[in-house]
C-alpha cells in the first residue's frame, strides 16, 4: 500500500456519484451495477471497510419511490385511467426514478465512510 500522505482528501459526493475510489479518485468502486469491487484497481485500497447497508435503498424509497407511487395513485383517483396508462406511464416513472439513483447513492455513502473514517462501534473500557 502506498503512503496516505500521497493522496489528498477528496470530496465524498464528487468521487462517490462517479463510482470512483474514495482515496485516489481514479480506480473503479464497483464491479457490477451495485456490487463493490474487492479493491481499487489503481491505488489498491481494500474496500472491505465499506458497509452502506440499506442506506441507498432508504434514500431512494423516501425521495424517489414514494413521490412516484403517489403520482400513480393521484392519477388513478383523479382521472381513473385504464391499466394501460399505468403500464406505459406509471411503472416506467417508478422504475426510472428508483433504479438509476441507487449506484451514485451507494458510491457516495461508501466514499463518506472512507472520508469520515467511519467504522463499527465498540465499547470502550474504563481507562482507555
Amino acid at each position: 500500500m502506498e503512503d496516505l500522505a500521497h493522496y489528498p482528501p477528496l470530496v465524498p459526493w464528487q468521487v462517490g456519484i462517479r463510482g470512483r475510489c474514495p482515496r485516489c479518485g481514479e480506480g473503479h468502486l464497483f464491479e457490477g451495477f451495485l456490487k463493490l469491487a474487492p479493491k481499487c484497481d489503481v491505488c489498491g485500497l481494500d474496500y472491505s471497510f465499506a458497509d452502506p447497508a440499506d442506506g441507498p435503498a432508504f434514500f431512494v424509497i423516501c425521495f424517489a419511490c414514494v413521490p412516484s407511487v403517489l403520482f400513480a395513485v393521484w392519477a388513478q383517483v383523479t382521472f381513473e385511467p385504464s391499466m394501460w396508462f399505468h403500464a406505459f406511464v406509471s411503472i416506467p416513472i417508478v422504475l426510472a426514478t428508483c433504479i438509476p439513483p441507487l449506484r451514485p447513492l451507494k458510491g457516495w455513502l461508501v466514499a463518506s465512510q472512507f472520508y469520515h473514517k467511519a467504522e463499527e462501534g465498540r465499547l470502550a473500557r474504563p481507562g482507555e
